[in-house]
């Protein structure tokens, strides 16, 4: 059964990677705002294509924070490998 601990801890690792990609996610959206600012502070006649364009960058890098927070979600409590393994363990009689 040390190998359930190892695929348990390996999913941990996972779902701290797939969360870590929400951080990265806010500091690209921080850096979508800032751009969009900058150029409507130098073209205020194109606000609202940069407006519109910026609203749509920032709902596609907001999926990738969703995608991470699913991915860990999945890997933390219904994690299929774990329940492959316990499959396997009691076709073979070792649990």
């Amino acid at each position: 059964m040390e190998s359930l601990a190892t695929i348990i801890v390996a999913g941990q690792y996972a779902a701290a990677i797939a969360v870590f990609g929400g951080v990265l996610t806010t500091l690209g959206q921080g850096n979508i705002a800032a751009k969009a600012i900058e150029s409507m502070a130098r073209q205020p006649e194109a606000r609202g294509s940069i407006n519109t364009a910026m609203i749509i960058s920032l709902a596609m890098a907001e999926t990738n924070g969703i995608y991470g927070l699913v991915v860990s979600m999945l890997l933390l409590f219904v994690n299929p490998l774990v329940t492959r393994f316990v499959e396997i363990a009691q076709t073979l009689g070792l649990s």
